[in-house]
């Protein structure tokens, strides 16, 4: 059964930097690309970065040049380093193994104002 579990959440003032893991169990992660998305309190769930499993990555616009998206496949775990958080970046941060339903429980960002 696969398993992803997500942490690293938390409160912080704006311009602050916060890094979400995401660890999986289950299944061979390192051949699977593996996706963060977010999704804000009455909005949609939409994707913010996917890293691919030869290590390629895409951003939305709304978070390039601040959030770096890495994978550790010795560790099945990926990561999403947040700098500069505003906060729109507010919601619940939720990992994907791409083409699968499989998703994490989400973890929470707040970014004060």
């Amino acid at each position: 059964q696969v398993q992803l579990v997500e942490s690293g959440g938390g409160l912080v003032s704006a311009g602050g930097s916060l890094r979400l893991s995401c660890a999986c169990s289950g299944t061979i992660f390192s051949i699977r690309a593996m996706g963060w998305y977010r999704q804000a309190p009455g909005k949609q769930r939409i994707l913010v970065a996917q890293i691919g499993s030869g290590r390629s990555t895409y951003y939305a616009d709304s978070v390039k040049g601040r959030f770096t998206i890495s994978r550790d496949n010795a560790l099945r775990t990926v990561y999403l380093q947040m700098n500069n958080l505003k906060p729109e970046d507010t919601a619940v941060y939720y990992c994907n193994m791409d083409g699968t339903a499989y998703w994490g429980q989400g973890t929470q960002v707040t970014v004060s104002s």
